[in-house]
């Protein structure tokens, strides 16, 4: 294919739908488009798409495109995301990725990086879904469990963090506090709402206290740690969240069971780079902060 605009111009009207709507994506008037859509359907001596009264509709032979078209898309959107990772300059953007329960322990530490760096601006994506390092969604990811193993990222351990079971004080005034898990028995519990959620601690729960026993279930476990110190019962937490409160009774310490191992996961293309050998290496100095 000679005319990559073309094939751009197609990219978008199957995408859009419409003239109308690929031209306002691209900048041009629709008049350019459609001359785009006419010369590559000559080129080709095939019908890309069906005109209607509501828009352009891919034929198989434009289905085909798009789907070539979106695989080339998303390789440019790879390439510009590692450019932009490149260069001996602490500046540009830093994009980092964790779960949202470690927010309270990485976001001072990215202040802290971007204080020393002023000329960055940060990025801090949390959720659930694992950001796509090869498409260059984030420069650094911070991911918990066990080690990940997607090809062409370089997976570093990380650190420990350490769970213990905690109840508040108001909960253990009301209903006393279990001296061992003989005594669990009459007591409520916190737990996750998935049966299926892998964090050690919660499978513990599961296999040693009766379904009917977890009285309070969240989706989340920032939110199974807000109703624990809120009284809602027995539960988890990090160690070192517990420790900033004075309003918690221990009720198990941690277990080497319980922990979890976090891992510290960039992309080959960038682990190199100079923005995100610095952030790493100062992460790194930081991460005493987070163990007990």
């Amino acid at each position: 294919m000679e005319n990559w605009d073309e094939v751009r111009t197609a990219f978008h009207v199957a995408r859009m739908g419409t003239v109308s709507g690929a031209a306002g994506v691209l900048g041009v008037h629709h008049a350019t488009v459609i001359r785009h859509i006419d010369a590559i359907e000559a080129r080709l001596g095939v019908k890309l798409f069906q005109r209607h009264a509501r828009g352009y509709t891919p034929t198989e032979a434009g289905a085909d495109l798009l789907r070539v078209a979106q695989a080339t898309d998303d390789q440019f959107n790879q390439l510009v995301g590692r450019l932009k990772g490149q260069g001996d300059a602490v500046s540009g953007e830093l994009v980092v990725t964790s779960l949202v329960g470690l927010s309270p322990l990485l976001a001072p530490v990215l202040t802290g990086f971007q204080r020393a760096h002023p000329d960055l601006m940060v990025r801090y994506l949390t959720g659930d879904r694992l950001f796509r390092l090869e498409y260059g969604e984030a420069h650094v990811a911070i991911r918990a469990g066990s080690v990940p193993e997607q090809p062409d990222n370089v997976v570093q351990p990380f650190t420990t963090l350490r769970a213990g079971l905690y109840a508040s004080r108001d909960y253990a005034e009301a209903h006393g506090i279990p001296n061992g898990i003989e005594e669990f028995a009459g007591h409520r519990f916190v737990g996750h709402d998935d049966e299926n959620n892998r964090a050690p601690f919660f499978r513990w729960l599961r296999a040693t206290v009766a379904p009917e026993a977890i009285t309070f279930r969240a989706s989340s476990g920032m939110a199974n740690e807000h109703a624990v110190m809120a009284g809602a019962g027995i539960g988890f937490l990090p160690e070192w969240m517990a420790a900033q409160r004075d309003d918690l009774v221990q009720v198990m310490a941690p277990q080497p069971d319980w922990s979890s191992s976090l891992w510290l996961v960039t992309h080959v293309d960038l682990h190199r780079s100079t923005k995100v050998q610095s952030f790493t290496k100062y992460l790194k100095t930081r991460a005493g902060d987070w163990a007990l």
